[in-house]
């Protein structure tokens, strides 16, 4: 008797298991045929030699309701590249705020006496990464507007508002004296308004003349960089081949190579090693234009608790900094409020701190942390791995805070080509009427995409591609391109 209902249990199990399974594909199959831009992505990842051997994941929700509407691989765990940035921005928005500023600060253990600074001046950085030479400018102008032209004492840089480790834990050595793989300092300094912190533009002009050295000047102005000019001026019919490179450990730059008469100038941002003596070069160097003096040494230490404020300089607010960041994707402002975030949630200005608080603020979002690995604020390490559904859930909930107008604001804007509206997307997507808000991301074997879209038919979609594995990232927008335009058409 036993025997017979456990048959007939066993059958009825095989029943509804059978009946379950062929109800899901009868569902898969009636929303591909409601949605045939399914079975068109689903061809592409199949069809495409070029992404065969790669991994791809795919999540494309209704803005309206957050309704999962594609899924390829999108529970899997991806290297995301830059798309890391937009979790790390939502993140600062709800820890610092739209309003928040960086500060620098000018700080004496002594007295003004006249028009001497009796005691040392003290320059500390709290983490600002937009300072630029005109800054420093107007804080030596500050200090002179007091009656200061003389200061009988040291002037020390201090930096301790963050921790010394300058790196993310992945960054890869050859990628130390790039712009994207600059060190973090709480006190640095940036050349132009992109706001590339802890680096220098090195500009090449060919000679006047064939045989010359090469033209070589550095901005801004300082004598942080040493510049050694191996670079030679060529025939104008020979190729340019220049290499602008800077020695570990040090800040010699070394440019060799070609550049032929009558050529367009070259410029290449290179990072410096140590950006705290970079910014306190700047600003000696903006008191002596002011005619200010001193009679101590340069050094750099904790400035003492008990000391008077003598000048401050806030930065933009975040909302404004979030597009130089998104837009141009820039790595340095991403880590910057990481150790921020660290600083004003758990006291310590570091990458474990501020990894802890974005971790925090992403399961507020009611994200599975534990299904991902966070490395760094930018995206550029490639021990990274986030789902694509939990970009794009993110960018759902997103959408409900007050804050979320800065945040969409911030990202590229496909085919506009003005720099700090198109963004990295600037030059792609120009053949579809779709609007496309989006976030690139690039590293070696990976591109990403991920953000908003409203497709021809008016059909607003979020959606998240993470390609990894590829052989040649190029190939990898491409195939982002074409998920778009898909899409585009449903």
């Amino acid at each position: 008797m036993r025997k017979a209902i456990f048959i007939s249990v066993t059958i009825l199990t095989i029943v509804l298991l059978f009946g379950f399974g062929l109800s899901t594909n009868m569902n898969q199959t009636a929303n591909s045929e409601e949605n045939p831009w399914v079975t068109e992505i689903d061809q592409l990842i199949k069809q495409d030699a070029r992404i065969q051997g790669a991994l791809v994941g795919i999540s494309v929700r209704s803005a309206k309701t957050g309704e999962l509407l594609y899924d390829h691989m999108g529970n899997t765990r991806l290297r995301t590249a830059s798309n890391m940035k937009l979790l790390t921005a939502a993140a600062a928005l709800n820890v610092l705020g739209e309003d928040y500023v960086f500060r620098t600060e000018v700080f004496t253990d002594g007295r003004i006496k006249g028009n001497q600074l009796i005691g040392n001046l003290f320059l500390k950085g709290k983490g600002d990464p937009t300072l630029q030479s005109s800054d420093f400018e107007q804080i030596a102008e500050d200090l002179e507007s007091m009656g200061v032209t003389k200061i009988k004492g040291n002037i020390i840089g201090d930096d301790t508002w963050f921790d010394d480790i300058r790196y993310s834990p992945d960054l890869v050595w050859s990628d130390e004296h790039t712009y994207y793989g600059a060190q973090v300092s709480a006190l640095t300094a940036s050349p132009n308004q992109e706001y590339d912190a802890g680096t220098v533009i090195v500009n090449v002009q060919p000679g006047d003349h064939e045989g010359e050295k090469a033209k070589i000047k550095v901005k801004p102005e300082t004598n942080y960089i040493n510049i050694v000019n191996q670079a030679k001026t060529v025939a104008e019919n020979k190729e340019s081949k220049l290499f602008i490179e800077r020695n570990h450990g040090s800040n010699q730059v070394i440019v060799k190579g070609t550049i032929p008469i009558q050529s367009l100038q070259r410029e290449e941002w290179i990072s410096v090693w140590e950006p705290t003596g970079y910014a306190l070069d700047l600003f000696t160097r903006a008191l002596q234009k002011q005619g200010i003096s001193w009679n101590g040494s340069i050094l750099y230490q904790k400035a003492p608790e008990k000391i008077k404020r003598l000048v401050v300089h806030e930065s933009m607010p975040l909302s404004d900094l979030l597009v130089p960041f998104m837009k141009l994707s820039n790595n340095g402002h991403a880590e910057v409020l990481v150790k921020e975030m660290g600083k004003a949630n758990k006291g310590e200005g570091s990458w474990e701190k501020g990894l802890e608080v974005m971790r925090e603020q992403l399961t507020n979002y009611g994200l599975d942390t534990d299904s991902m690995v966070l490395r760094d604020g930018s995206g550029i390490s490639h021990v990274n791995l986030v789902p694509a559904n939990q970009i794009s859930d993110l960018l759902y909930k997103v959408r409900q805070e007050k804050w979320f107008r800065t945040y969409v604001n911030a990202l590229p804007i496909a085919g506009k080509e003005e720099r700090m509206t198109g963004g990295t997307l600037r030059y792609r997507l120009k053949d579809i009427k779709a609007e496309v808000i989006a976030k690139t991301g690039t590293i070696s074997t990976v591109s990403s995409l991920s953000g908003y879209m409203k497709s021809g038919n008016g059909k607003e979609l979020i959606f998240s591609i993470l390609i990894n594995n590829v052989t040649n990232e190029e190939v990898g927008r491409s195939i982002e391109d074409k998920i778009i335009h898909i899409l585009n058409d449903q």
